[in-house]
């Protein structure tokens, strides 16, 4: 029993602050012990009898099931021998003996939350969630009870949402950095972020939980890819994939790029989806071959800078009938994101959903990016200018976009 007595092994900060509030908004860094912190709380409500009818929302389906409810430090996990709850999947629901009931949710689905009723939600990496219309209809929901309450556990990001949560008098904020956990995280786990992450802007938002501002100079920012973000898209003329692929494989190895995008019919991009990932040559093909079906993508458009024809050959031997463009930078990173940053300016892209890490790399973008100092290579971005560049900057054909800018400028000037 002293083995499960959170009482005796949490920390300050992993305990429910005092007071009357309704949502307890927990910023915690990677490994801080959020999810332990998380389910730690529903299992004291749920044993005071506080608690009868539970949400759990994680960012989609597979993140509540494997994280919340089975991970290590889960609900199947922490609850004393004869304690746990009946988990029957099929239902996405919990059961304890005193009959509370707690079922899980994706917040990719944010319906499927606008029926039921709660008296308490626990709502994991909120920061995260694709679609922030999930938080709404969870908070029209969570109205049984006389005492309803949620705990959210997130690393943070300058979302509208967290913004507007730590602006809120009713919520409850504690901070926490990963190292405070230290005592019960491999060493080596702890040497790897720390070498490679402590002290740049990754790390300050990762380990040490910040909300760090928008960069000086960077060429997006949140409020202006906020300002177009819609939840749904009409009926689009061209959907292409693009991949930026990685030099290498391995832990340490930069992502490789893959990002969705349509265009409408009256000029507007939209973006539909992020799939990047660190992934060895076939697993991108087939990851990137997964999305132009799932999306009916008419092309894969993929730089060619690092594998050369080997880039088009990985496609064809997953999909050997798939359309293919390969494109080759000739210019820099920032003077080729320009053109398609300046189409976010003119309110002509979209973004259909939150795309947390993407909309990070785009907000940390400047003129003047360092990859050393950043702590990451801007991939996600490399994919995102690949593919509006293909659907919404027309170059002539054989020359590069800025050549093509430069000798059309030349025309206008010289014409009578």
């Amino acid at each position: 029993m002293f083995r499960h007595d959170w009482q005796q092994w949490a920390r300050k900060s992993q305990m429910p602050p005092a007071g009357d509030w309704r949502t307890w908004l927990l910023l915690a860094g990677r490994g801080f012990g959020k999810t332990r912190t998380g389910a730690e709380f529903v299992r004291a409500r749920i044993g005071a009898r506080k608690a009868h009818h539970v949400a759990l929302v994680a960012p989609t389906a597979a993140d509540a099931r494997d994280v919340m409810v089975e991970g290590e430090s889960g609900l199947l996990a922490i609850g004393p021998p004869g304690e746990q709850p009946w988990y029957e999947p099929s239902k996405r629901r919990l059961t304890w003996r005193n009959g509370a009931i707690a079922t899980t949710y994706s917040a990719d689905e944010p319906e499927r939350l606008r029926g039921p009723q709660h008296d308490m939600a626990w709502c994991d990496e909120l920061a995260a969630w694709r679609y922030p219309a999930a938080w709404d209809m969870l908070m029209f929901g969570l109205r049984l009870g006389d005492d309803p309450r949620t705990v959210v556990t997130t690393t943070p990001r300058p979302t509208k949402l967290i913004k507007g949560l730590l602006a809120d008098p009713k919520v409850v904020v504690t901070r926490g950095s990963t190292f405070e956990n230290r005592g019960n995280l491999a060493p080596a786990f702890l040497d790897q972020i720390v070498r490679r992450y402590e002290g740049t802007r990754l790390g300050r938002q990762e380990l040490e939980a910040e909300i760090l501002d928008d960069v000086p100079g960077a060429l997006w920012n949140h409020g202006l890819i906020d300002g177009t973000r819609v939840a749904g898209a009409p009926n689009l003329t061209r959907i292409v994939v693009a991949i930026d692929p990685a030099a290498g494989t391995g832990e340490h190895a930069d992502e490789t790029g893959i990002v969705v995008a349509g265009k409408s019919a009256a000029g507007h991009g939209y973006v539909l989806a992020d799939a990047s990932g660190r992934y060895t040559p076939t697993e991108w093909a087939k990851t990137a071959v997964a999305a132009l079906r799932a999306h009916g993508a008419d092309r894969i458009v993929a730089e060619v800078n690092n594998g050369g024809d080997m880039v088009e050959a990985t496609v064809r031997m997953v999909e050997p009938g798939a359309a293919f463009s390969a494109v080759r930078a000739s210019r820099g990173k920032v003077a080729r994101a320009e053109p398609v940053a300046a189409l976010y300016e003119q309110g002509r892209v979209h973004h259909l959903g939150v795309f947390p890490v993407l909309e990070d790399q785009m907000c940390g973008f400047a003129r003047d990016f360092d990859r050393a100092t950043a702590g990451y290579s801007p991939d996600r971005v490399d994919a995102l200018v690949w593919a509006l560049t293909e659907l919404l900057v027309q170059p002539i054909a054989g020359e590069g976009i800025f050549e093509a800018y430069r000798r059309l400028a030349q025309k206008e000037h010289e014409a009578p």
